[in-house]
């Protein structure tokens, strides 16, 4: 497998760009008042904890639709420190940042305010971010992240994007010893990468 040659295959220098820039606060930080405000409003059986159907329930993405299932499961399975497959306020502040963070990232590059990116703005993205992707890698990710109509990216598939090539470019880079943008990988060891990065 191969990243192709002439750049570099990770991304920005130094790391990537899985969380956005002051997307965590201090370990022993106090949970903000607007962070505890949002929590109890999406915390609707009043557990204390928070799962994806009820993140998902507080969720809409510009198309005024819910964020995806598979969206919800992932942001929640990155900060569940316990594996419960629910995150308390504490963990919810530190999404909620990451969330807002990444809002702005879609921002930046969904120029004509539609709630949506579509192939070029996508493009601009990933180029920005340290990556130069094919068209045609592009437009497979669009198609895949909006199989109706093949056009445009929303938010939440906007972030579940840029986590999943976050993830994979960590699992190549850790595998590319070399660092020539270049691996062999036996069957099972890619099945292992694929089925871990998927959420």
């Amino acid at each position: 497998m191969s990243y192709g040659q002439g750049y570099n295959p990770y991304g920005q220098p130094g790391g990537g760009y899985a969380a956005p820039p002051g997307a965590f606060p201090p370990q022993n930080a106090q949970v903000s008042p607007q962070a505890q405000q949002w929590f109890a409003m999406v915390d609707r059986d009043r557990s204390g904890k928070i799962n994806a159907s009820e993140l998902q329930a507080a969720l809409v993405n510009g198309r005024g639709d819910h964020f995806s299932d598979n969206a919800c499961k992932l942001m929640i399975s990155m900060f569940d420190n316990d594996a419960s497959g629910t995150i308390d306020v504490y963990e919810f502040e530190k999404l909620y940042n990451y969330i807002n963070q990444w809002l702005q990232v879609f921002k930046t590059y969904d120029q004509d305010a539609s709630g949506h990116i579509e192939e070029h703005e996508l493009t601009q993205a990933f180029t920005q971010m340290g990556f130069r992707f094919t068209p045609e890698f592009i437009n497979f990710l669009v198609k895949k992240s909006d199989p109706q109509t093949h056009k445009e990216v929303s938010v939440d598939q906007f972030i579940v994007l840029c986590v999943q090539v976050q993830r994979f470019t960590e699992a190549f880079r850790q595998r590319d010893t070399q660092q020539n943008g270049t691996i062999t990988i036996g069957f099972e060891d890619f099945l292992t990468v694929a089925i871990g990065c998927s959420y």
